[in-house]
């Protein structure tokens, strides 16, 4: 029961490490162009520099590819949940709270993908960028700014929530199934 009860101990704990990644992203790395920075005015499209969209641009690129790490990771992350939550339910507890929580986070996965897979297509085309990231169409250049970090922020959006509830399930559970300090007694 021991060796149980310490696997599930370092199980949670692999899965809110991972949860808490998944929602650390640093997506915000993009209002670092000022676009949406409620405290400074949004600045004139036209004084954006080709310098700062091509920063913008490699930082977006870096952030889609920690998502897409992330992802994957994250697949593995409920599989191994999944596998946790069916012993448990062998061993007699009650897990329907968990296994809620790990159905809509999971889906909020299969939702991302796709746009995560559309994020790909915008990356690969690169409209307005050369091969080395050089702005070559200022007009293209903004408009594929915008497109990636939106796609970005919706696949946050798609897994955040889902992510939050999830870790407060664990820990719920992990609270209602702690064993008794039979020490002390």
């Amino acid at each position: 029961m021991l060796k149980i009860t310490s696997f599930f101990k370092k199980t949670i704990l692999v899965a809110l490490m991972a949860a808490l990644a998944s929602v650390a992203l640093p997506v915000t790395s993009v209002h670092a162009i000022g676009l949406s920075d409620p405290t400074d005015p949004p600045p004139d499209a036209s004084r954006l520099t080709g310098e700062r969209l091509e920063q913008a641009w490699v930082r977006l690129q870096r952030v889609y590819e920690r998502q897409g790490r992330v992802l994957d990771r994250a697949d593995q992350f409920t599989e191994r949940i999944q596998n946790l939550i069916d012993r448990m339910n062998g061993n007699g507890k009650d897990t329907i709270a968990l296994q809620a929580a790990l159905d809509a986070f999971d889906e909020g996965l299969k939702n991302a993908h796709p746009v995560y897979e559309s994020a790909r297509g915008i990356i690969s085309s690169h409209q307005g960028f050369d091969a080395d990231s050089k702005v070559t169409d200022r007009e293209k250049a903004l408009e594929t700014v915008k497109e990636l970090r939106d796609k970005i922020q919706e696949i946050r959006q798609l897994v955040s929530e889902p992510g939050k509830t999830l870790r407060e399930a664990i820990k719920a559970f992990r609270d209602a199934n702690r064993p008794a300090d039979t020490s002390g007694s």
